[in-house]
């Protein structure tokens, strides 16, 4: 049943990244693969009570991966890290299934509290849904949930909840579309979209009206200068000596 669900993870790796050519490549090359299955490991020793040898094991595998995953966390099934160098999951974040996390993104906590005591049982970390794909650089802070098959666009930076199936993008991220849940939707890296930048579509449709604005103001001084045009200029008077 494991080495069902640990080939099960290999194959969702290989239809995610078509750099892989083989499951044997993914296994001795692929280091969000060995990241998750390290953390596999802790995270037993601490549900287990033996937080120290959890952590241990987590900073064993931030040394040998570059990616950092507090034994705490919770990951779901088939979770892709791709090139992974420079992640880091909190210890209160939760990952459901299918998820893909991309270099550089962090899963962050955010507590109004200044004393650390006081938030030991607090959730501080985001929870990812199934099917979410997170674009390189991106930084997901605080106890906010990103729904089921929401992406999140490179180098945003989410701070409030996510729909399902919506795109985020910017900073602070905001919502580009709609993405739909329907199980044919392609994967697409990165978090990326058809769609585009909503701020370049606002000032593209202020240009827009920029040019009809002066378009008919052309009109106006056309129409302004016929008529000055037909208007009769008086006679000047002659002066009588």
């Amino acid at each position: 049943m494991i080495f069902k669900a640990f080939l099960t993870h290999i194959d969702s790796v290989i239809a995610r990244d078509p750099a892989a050519r083989s499951r044997l490549e993914v296994v001795l090359c692929y280091p969000g693969l060995h990241a998750v299955l390290l953390h596999r490991i802790s995270h037993f020793l601490w549900a287990a009570k033996l937080k120290l040898f959890g952590r241990l094991v987590a900073h064993l595998a931030r040394w040998f991966t570059g990616i950092e995953i507090h034994p705490g966390a919770n990951i779901g099934r088939r979770l892709f890290i791709d090139h992974g160098m420079g992640v880091v999951i909190g210890e209160t974040a939760a990952i459901g299934d299918d998820v893909t996390l991309y270099h550089g993104v962090t899963l962050g906590g955010i507590a109004p509290a200044i004393d650390a005591s006081s938030q030991v049982n607090m959730k501080r970390h985001p929870t990812l849904a199934d099917g979410v794909i997170v674009g390189a650089g991106a930084q997901v802070l605080g106890p906010i949930t990103v729904g089921r098959g929401a992406r999140v666009g490179a180098n945003a930076v989410v701070v409030q909840d996510v729909a399902p199936g919506a795109v985020v993008i910017g900073i602070p991220a905001r919502p580009l579309a709609a993405t739909g849940l329907r199980a044919q939707d392609r994967f697409l890296a990165y978090g990326t979209t058809d769609g585009g930048d909503p701020v370049a579509a606002a000032i593209e449709q202020l240009r827009g009206q920029v040019e009809l604005l002066e378009a008919r103001l052309a009109e106006f001084e056309r129409a302004a200068g016929d008529a000055t045009a037909r208007t009769p200029r008086a006679e000047p008077q002659r002066r009588v000596w």
